[in-house]
């Protein structure tokens, strides 16, 4: 048992002796480093002092013309963002895509932590957001799109229903719902005050413009009721028989315009840019053909390049 005891007494010892060892090896390499890094810094000083740029200078050049723009998944979002992403980037400028939803996009807009945002419907639909940030984001004069409308929309062949008054008298035939889209937009928050304005028997369900658009292809595929709000211009209209709702109550607006908002600064960074924007106008066959162009194309950007280049006319008279 003793010289049990002394053997294991002799490794121990001869462990710690080996561990000093590797602690003084690291001590020892550790030491050189601030040569090396005084080395690299009077590098750096010597190409700076050359004419060269720090990586931080480098960094700042490279982020100047770097625009961040908001995207909605909404049809005619996704094809004006891709639209400007081409014209931008044929321009020289690199042009992130950032996709949120509108409440968020707003938010961001106003914190400087986006530079534009393309869609804002006035003078109803996204009034709270002008009223909520009006301090804190240039929202454009200048309109875009003239005319655009919002309603509730159902499809053709429902020939009973032709008035939002006329909801109530048939709302089992819809099971008190109608099919909403993105929690946040301007038109689902109006269309929660026609609920209140109307006293309608229904509830709003959100969701997403592309499941609400598949829930409005598979009722008309099956003649089946569905109601749900809609704005022009869209592509749906194209593709199926609906109708807009009258709106005695004139809840939603007799029209709306579409406008583009910029974070404070931007007119000032990008005095250019801003004077494209603002020169920035489509008519109804415009948009039309671009969002059919970007649906119809593998990828959202590959419609809108095939778009720019079949329309550079009109394409320069906004950017010239």
């Amino acid at each position: 048992m003793k010289m049990m005891k002394q053997m294991i007494s002799s490794m121990l010892f001869f462990f710690l002796l080996t561990g000093l060892a590797a602690c003084g090896s690291d001590d020892t390499d550790t030491s050189e480093e601030p040569d090396n890094a005084e080395e690299e810094a009077g590098e750096q000083k010597e190409d700076e002092s050359s004419g060269g740029e720090s990586s931080e200078e480098a960094d700042s050049e490279s982020s100047k013309d770097t625009l961040t723009m908001g995207q909605i998944n909404w049809a005619e979002n996704i094809a004006v963002t891709n639209m400007w992403k081409v014209i931008l980037e044929d321009q020289g400028y690199d042009v992130e895509l950032n996709n949120l939803d509108m409440g968020t996009t707003m938010a961001a807009v106003a914190e400087g932590g986006l530079d534009i945002s393309l869609e804002v419907w006035l003078p109803i639909q996204d009034a709270s957001y002008v009223e909520e940030y009006g301090d804190d984001i240039n929202f454009s004069d200048e309109v875009w799109y003239e005319n655009a409308k919002v309603g509730l929309v159902v499809p053709e062949y429902m020939e009973e229903i032709n008035s939002i008054e006329d909801l109530n008298d048939h709302a089992e035939e819809f099971n008190g719902e109608i099919t909403g889209f993105d929690p946040g937009a301007g038109t689902m928050e109006v269309t929660e005050d026609l609920i209140e304005e109307y006293d309608l028997d229904f509830e709003l369900l959100p969701s997403s413009e592309p499941a609400m658009l598949e829930e409005i292809n598979q009722a008309v595929q099956n003649e089946e009721p569905i109601v749900a709000p809609l704005w022009s211009p869209h592509r749906v209209f194209s593709q199926h028989d609906l109708k807009y709702l009258e709106d005695p109550k004139n809840t939603y607006g007799d029209s709306e315009q579409i406008h583009h908002a910029t974070r404070e600064g931007f007119a000032e960074d990008y005095p250019e840019l801003d004077e494209w924007f603002k020169n920035w106008k489509m008519e109804d066959d415009a948009i039309g053909e671009l969002m059919v162009e970007v649906n119809e194309a593998e990828e959202p950007i590959d419609g809108a390049e095939k778009w720019v280049e079949e329309n550079q006319d009109l394409v320069n008279e906004w950017i010239e």
